[in-house]
């Protein structure tokens, strides 16, 4: 008898969870695509980073959440050749900039997610980078099973300072600015 009451209360309880219309879900990221591009006095450089992995939390198909994981020793510069190349991802990775000996991965938790429209959220996430967390203010965009964002980022916030003007002056057309772009595309 308690098995057959147990049962039904069960029932009771899915059943009114899909009739007062919730249902959350959390869905991992299938394909990511993230890229990067730094600027300097003398122009930019861009290139990718991967995703190690990360899911979408939503609610009745509302976005609610997320959280991300990049692999930043998976730093590559897509704008250069050769011995440039392999130069510029071998100073993103030391010690100058994401030391990612030390710290091989940055996070992203999002902490509040608002609509701002159709298919549109405000979010407020906390970025974790050299073990440094700051809160962030970001767009995003959901259409069907693809997301997408544009994140400016201050390095210096997360102690990477090499060539900062704000922090080491007279540095002229050798100067980095601090921000820099992440543009995210997923799909899950």
């Amino acid at each position: 008898m308690k098995k057959v009451i147990l049962g039904l209360m069960a029932i009771a309880a899915i059943s009114f969870s899909f009739s007062s219309g919730i249902l959350e879900s959390e869905k991992q990221v299938k394909t990511s695509k993230v890229v990067w591009k730094g600027y300097k006095v003398l122009g930019s450089h861009e290139g990718t980073v991967k995703l190690k992995s990360g899911f979408l939390s939503f609610d009745n198909e509302v976005l609610t959440g997320g959280e991300f994981v990049l692999d930043l020793t998976s730093i590559s510069c897509t704008d250069l050749e050769g011995e440039s190349k392999g130069q510029l991802e071998g100073h993103l990775k030391s010690e100058d900039f994401f030391g990612v000996e030390k710290f091989p991965t940055a996070t992203l938790k999002m902490i509040k997610v608002k609509s701002s429209g159709k298919n549109s959220y405000a979010v407020t996430a906390d970025l974790t980078m050299k073990d440094v967390t700051k809160e962030i203010e970001f767009e995003a965009s959901i259409y069907g099973n693809k997301a997408s964002a544009s994140l400016k980022i201050d390095r210096t916030e997360y102690n990477v300072k090499y060539g900062s003007e704000s922090f080491f002056g007279e540095l002229k057309d050798n100067a980095i600015y601090d921000e820099f772009d992440i543009v995210i595309d997923l799909e899950f």
